[in-house]
Formats: C-alpha cells, structure tokens, sequence
C-alpha cells in the first residue's frame, strides 16, 4: 500500500504508533488525575500511570525506574544535564568535551556555557562522520568534568562507540552524557553496560508523542547531583519541577514496551529496506554519494549527494516524497548542514543533499516508488540545468559576437 505523500522523514519525527495512542487517551479524560495529587484517587492512577511508563522506559535501556526523569523533550533533557552537570562541578573544573558534528541543542547549550568561563573543545570526526575514542582519551585534562557525545548522527546515521567512551570516561572520573535522540528505540543501548551517566532521548522520535522526553541519571556508582534548571514545585524529585505529562508519558511508556519486543526484528526489516533504496537509486543514477559510516550506522538512514542538483530545488519537484535537507531542528537557518561540512563536504554538495529516514510503517511498495520517483526528478533537475547551462553559454557567446 503507497501512502501520498510517502513519508521517509522519520529522523524529525515519527507517527504515534496506534497502540501507543490507544493507551494514552483514557488519561486525557477518565483519568485525568494530576500525578502530584496524592490526596485522591485521581491523583494515585495519574502516579500509578507516570511510574508503570518509568519503568518501561528504564526497561528499554537497562536502568532502573528511579533513574528516569521526565522532560518535555530531548532538548529540555540536553539542557538540564549540561547546564546541571556544569553549575553542580564548577569548583572541581570548567572543561567540557563535545563533538563538531553535535545535535544543535547541546552544540547551543555550549556555547552557552562558554559566555559563563567554561571551557570547551569541539572535536573532529573523520570523514564517516566517526569519532575516536582515543580522541576523547588525549582530549581530557585535569579540569574536564564532562563529556557529551551523541549516540547516533541525525543527519548522516554514524554511531560513535558509546561503550569505549564510557569506559575512558569512567576510568578518568569524568561523566558521560550522551544524546541518544536517533539511537533510543532504533537500536541497542545499554546505559550500564556503555558507562552512560546521562541519556536524553524523546518520545517523539519511537513512534511516542511529541512533549514528553526523558533523562537518565545515574544513581549509583557513582551517583549524578545536578543543578535544578526549573524552579517550582519540586517535581521529579527536586529535579525537574512543572505538572507531569501523563498522556505523554504514558505514550512514551509504551512507545518503549513496543521498541523492545519488536526492535531487533524491525532493524532487519528497515534496513534491507534502505540498502533496496539505496541501490535502487545508485543503479539508475550516476553521481551519487551516500554519507556515513558504511557499516556503524543507524538502520534507517541514508543521506544522498545528488551531484548536478540541489536539494531544495528536488524537494520543490518531488512533493509526493517526504524528506528532509537537514536536521529539522536546523530548517530555519540558511546556513549549510555542519555536520556535512564537518566531514569535508563543499558547500555545493551540501545543498544537493537529501536526507532519507525510514520507519515502522515504510512499505516495500513505498521504498520502489521513492525510488521512481527519486530517479526521475534527479533526471529530469539535471536535464534542466544543463540546459541552463547550455543557454548561458550561448547567450555569452552571441555577446562576445
């Protein structure tokens, strides 16, 4: 079944998948309690809901429910654990370690950072958009009191070594963040096995609803302090203070259940998918490049350069394709993609590509007719630029006579 417009944009978000909706709208109505009202019967469903979805959650990434602190999304998340990280260790150090190829919300939070004296190094990643874990080792000093590193690119789909990381950032008494935005629910992440301190992640981006993310904090061995970033009410355990989104954490509750039964076999689905749309492409087109690590990427990626083009000039044409130029977090800024810059892409290139992101309810029959339909716009965008060209040369030629 073919879907128009056929959605491949599931790295800006995903459709709440429908047994995640049906669990979510008894607590829009019939238990509408507010989980802080711990004086009725309301009250105690709202809590009882809120703590079952925490530790369905903590289950996904092999935490335990207290470690589980909710937000209103993974940037509120990225914040918190920065910002809280920061205030909390100013007096042991002021060093922070990130990469080049960051999400914006923790690239921004710290530049914050650093109008306030901390001190922070961006490093480079290779040209798989890959980051070492022997870079992070050498980038270390006496005063770094955190790194943060993403589990998983949004743009390109390269998965850094959260477990190498961990353990060097472990045997250095430095702690760990990382933004397992794309990771979470897609692929494998064990936060004890990977020495993670602190994970953001949303529940928007596993087939969950939009407003509601979560953070986890480590609570022993040793045990994370941050600095409360909101004031009010001491929700979450003095954390995170604001009334509790019930419905959205009960839908990213069970949006987490569903990702672990079905995960595995659902990376093997999406990405034969992939490489189908992925070779389907390359079969008919010359002049294409696909970005990321060939093989330590995420399942449903794949961002194209289509030489001789440009991506908002393809989007405009393929209006019945749902894809993205970039991180949708990013569209309002004209700059080019940083993370593409970041693996030594022209600026050229950067504009002719398209990000393709592949999901639970991608059909075999949509994959064939992307690909149709990929062909025949990149075909048809060339054509037209090389009679531009063609004109142009004529037009100065006819000048010069």
């Amino acid at each position: 079944m073919i879907r128009i417009p056929v959605y491949l944009d599931y790295h800006s978000t995903t459709p709440v998948d429908p047994r995640v909706l049906e669990a979510m709208l008894p607590y829009f109505r019939d238990r509408f309690g507010n989980a802080s009202s711990r004086n009725h019967e309301y009250g105690w469903v709202a809590e009882a809901a809120v703590e079952s979805a925490r530790t369905k959650i903590a289950g996904l990434i092999g935490a335990s429910a207290k470690e589980i602190v909710f937000t209103s999304g993974a940037t509120e998340s990225i914040n918190l654990a920065l910002k809280g990280v920061a205030e909390n260790a100013r007096s042991r150090g002021n060093h922070i370690i990130t990469v080049e190829t960051e999400h914006s919300a923790v690239l921004d939070t710290c530049r914050h950072l650093e109008k306030y004296g901390y001190r922070v190094t961006y490093l480079p990643v290779d040209a798989t958009g890959k980051i070492q874990a022997t870079q992070v080792s050498d980038a270390i000093a006496g005063d770094t009191i955190l790194v943060s590193i993403m589990a998983a690119n949004n743009e390109i789909g390269t998965i850094a070594p959260l477990a190498e990381i961990g353990r060097i950032c472990r045997s250095r008494g430095v702690l760990f963040h990382t933004d397992a935005t794309q990771a979470v629910g897609r692929i494998p992440v064990e936060v004890g096995l990977m020495n993670i301190d602190l994970m953001s992640f949303s529940g928007h981006k596993m087939y969950g609803p939009k407003g509601i993310g979560a953070l986890y904090i480590r609570s022993a061995h040793p045990m994370i302090h941050l600095s409360q970033q909101m004031d009010g009410g001491g929700h979450e355990r003095g954390i995170r203070s604001g009334t509790l989104n019930v419905p959205g954490a009960v839908g990213m509750g069970e949006a987490a259940r569903i990702a672990r039964v079905e995960m595995a076999e659902e990376t093997i689905r999406i990405a034969r998918q992939r490489d189908r749309l992925v070779s389907g492409i390359s079969a008919q087109l010359d002049d294409v490049h696909v970005h990321g690590h060939p093989t330590d990427r995420l399942p449903n990626n794949a961002n194209i350069t289509f030489a001789g083009t440009t991506a908002d000039r393809l989007m405009m044409d393929m209006k019945d394709i749902a894809v993205s130029s970039g991180s949708a977090c990013s569209t309002a800024s004209p700059k080019p993609s940083h993370v593409l810059r970041a693996i030594g892409l022209h600026n050229d290139e950067i504009q002719a590509s398209l990000r393709f992101g592949l999901g639970r309810f991608t059909t075999d029959e949509e994959i064939e007719y992307a690909i149709m339909q990929v062909v025949r716009t990149v075909k048809a965008a060339r054509k037209r630029a090389k009679g531009t060209d063609r004109t142009y040369v004529q037009q100065v030629d006819e000048t010069r006579n």
